[in-house]
């Protein structure tokens, strides 16, 4: 699993976390107990989410598929997005495909409708955090659980109760602490094999190929629904799913 910095996206994460101050005075109590621990920050009450306290789960970072050596798990980072989400949950659609998607909290409070539909289309979700920090695994533990848990609950709240199943550190910046965190809250914590590059508009052509390049190397495979124009994404879909069916591939999700 490389690690990618996504150009200029952190910038509007930031932009979209100022924007909300309600959010911020409401969680402020929360986030203050959770600076004073040194082990993994409690999570909100089950009534706040409208969910139970899910099992601890394993905290190596999965990449394998729950369909096997011939499973492939698309995944789609940093939505969901008002344009660019319904597109791609219609690609989807369209050839009978299953995802993971990996949503970043602010953009999930923003946009609950969209969160509720990936849900109701039979995709999963993943925590992405609330700023999308590539640079977060040089922060402290107590930044690092408010990132990781305020993402968790805007994510649950935003679906209706549904609760992200794994968690993508941005730019695969894990740490041993964020892994065992997002573990202890149910969420296997997610890398990838296949790194596209979709956010870097290197053209429909050259994302085709990177699947077909890399995939030999591991089956979770990495796209974007959001942070900038998504329709070179969208064209590399429409042919990279009807070619890995014809590959004799099955779509799974990550290991859990």
């Amino acid at each position: 699993m490389a690690r990618h910095r996504e150009k200029g996206w952190r910038g509007k994460c930031v932009a979209a976390v100022l924007g909300v101050s309600a959010l911020a005075a409401v969680t402020s109590l929360w986030t203050a107990q959770a600076d004073t621990l040194s082990g993994p920050a409690p999570h909100p009450s089950a009534s706040a989410t409208h969910a139970a306290q899910p099992e601890k789960v394993a905290l190596g970072i999965a990449h394998a598929s729950d369909k096997g050596a011939r499973g492939v798990n698309i995944t789609i980072d940093d939505g969901p997005d008002p344009t660019w989400t319904p597109q791609v949950l219609a690609v989807l659609k369209e050839y009978g495909v299953k995802a993971t998607f990996c949503m970043v909290g602010t953009q999930a409070q923003a946009y609950p409708d969209l969160v509720k539909q990936v849900v109701a289309d039979g995709h999963r979700l993943c925590d992405h955090t609330i700023s999308h920090d590539t640079a977060m695994d040089h922060k402290s533990e107590a930044y690092q659980a408010k990132e990781i848990l305020d993402a968790e609950r805007m994510i649950t709240k935003a679906s209706g109760g549904v609760r992200p199943q794994y968690y993508r550190a941005p730019g695969g910046a894990f740490t041993p602490y964020s892994r065992e965190l997002a573990a202890s809250h149910g969420m296997r914590p997610l890398g990838w094999n296949v790194d596209t590059k979709d956010f870097e508009h290197p053209g429909v052509a050259a994302i085709v190929a990177t699947v077909k390049n890399e995939l030999p190397g591991g089956p979770t495979i990495l796209f974007h629904d959001a942070g900038g124009d998504r329709a070179q994404t969208l064209a590399a879909l429409r042919e990279v799913l009807p070619w890995l069916k014809q590959q004799g591939y099955a779509f799974g999700f990550p290991v859990r």
